[in-house]
């Protein structure tokens, strides 16, 4: 049975976590995120499973929308100077807690994102460790 990943991540500017564990998504705590969209401000919750699109919002986006994303607690714009290699909206990005960073497209329905790792190795221990990888089920 294939191992599904989640992240756990922090605002790039204060350092808080994002993680709502009282709203799941897929069974996974969410990405809690203050955003702004042309319908007004809100919040929204992705889901925090690789690859997965699962989201909830409680302001409409609109198809195509390029959203403001924000830290809840301390209120900094999250996005970033580097725009989207799909749709030259501006990525926005989110600290991994194991170290690196989760970059996501800001426009709604782009499914343009990266992870990168500062130091692969101590990543993949971290991901071995929390996921059981390469362990014996019989021990």
């Amino acid at each position: 049975m294939p191992h599904t990943i989640n992240f756990d991540v922090n605002c790039p500017k204060c350092g808080k976590s994002l993680m709502d564990a009282y709203t799941t998504l897929l069974g996974k705590p969410s990405i809690k995120i203050s955003i702004e969209t042309e319908n007004g401000k809100g919040t929204l919750r992705l889901c925090s499973i690789y690859d997965c699109y699962t989201h909830q919002a409680d302001v409409e986006i609109r198809p195509k929308e390029i959203v403001k994303f924000y830290c809840p607690s301390c209120n900094e714009n999250l996005s970033s100077e580097v725009k989207c290699e799909v749709c030259e909206a501006p990525m926005v990005s989110f600290k991994l807690e194991i170290g690196g960073k989760v970059n996501i497209c800001s426009r709604r329905g782009c499914k343009n994102h990266s992870v990168n790792f500062v130091d692969l190795s101590s990543a993949l221990d971290m991901f071995y460790h929390k996921y059981g990888y390469g362990q014996d089920p019989e021990i």
